[in-house]
């Protein structure tokens, strides 16, 4: 039993406030990505709890497996909530989440989305790349091999590296081709990312790059 006088304490809903503490805000990136490119409609595959895309992106499309990522989707008081006053203006006007398998035919318009982010989210862009538009930008990371197979893609070419520094978020686009150099050449092997799961080790590092389709 619980002392009279003291009340047990429930831990905190899973939410996008309770997942920025362990991953931090990633709305500057989004920020950034607004001012230089106004994408239109996103599609987020693989992305739990992350709300920040909305922060800066008027039309947001959420996909995860995942019932807890389902569940706060679904509270359309609590995201709103949540993104209040956090919102550039015209962003977070349309959220959308699916409780799908991004690995399965997903019904969504093809050619439909702007950009297209993958954040530890596995090979997306293998699954993924019929929703964007062409023109349209990626934004990927080297976990699961992602950015790495994008980088291998002749259809996209690279337009930032994503630098990070705490909760602040850089677009580079100086000197690019410095970046997505293998340490080992043998490991920019498209069947190799995919059947280990993991992306190349470049000799420059950064959070994430951002690549167009051309």
């Amino acid at each position: 039993m619980t002392p009279r006088g003291q009340h047990r304490h429930r831990p905190a809903r899973p939410s996008w406030a309770t997942y920025r503490r362990s991953i931090g805000d990633r709305s500057g990136l989004f920020a950034a990505l607004a001012r230089d490119w106004a994408p239109a409609r996103a599609l987020y595959p693989g992305s739990y709890l992350d709300a920040s895309p909305s922060t800066a992106i008027p039309s947001v499309t959420y996909l995860d497996t995942d019932r807890r990522a389902a569940r706060y989707f679904a509270d359309h008081e609590l995201v709103a909530t949540e993104l209040e006053g956090r919102t550039r203006p015209g962003a977070g006007a349309d959220i959308q989440f699916l409780h799908a398998d991004y690995t399965t035919p997903l019904d969504l318009p093809r050619g439909g989305f702007d950009l297209l982010i993958s954040l530890y989210a596995g090979p997306a862009w293998d699954h993924c790349r019929p929703y964007l538009t062409r023109g349209g930008l990626f934004l990927a990371n080297t976990s699961h091999g992602d950015a790495s197979l994008a980088a291998l893609d002749p259809r996209l070419e690279l337009v930032h590296a994503v630098l990070h520094d705490e909760d602040e978020y850089r677009l580079d686009s100086t000197a690019l081709e410095s970046h997505l150099i293998p340490k080992s050449p043998e490991a920019a092997d498209p069947d190799l990312i995919r059947s280990t799961g993991r992306g190349v080790t470049y000799t420059r590092t950064a959070f994430a790059y951002v690549f167009r389709l051309t």
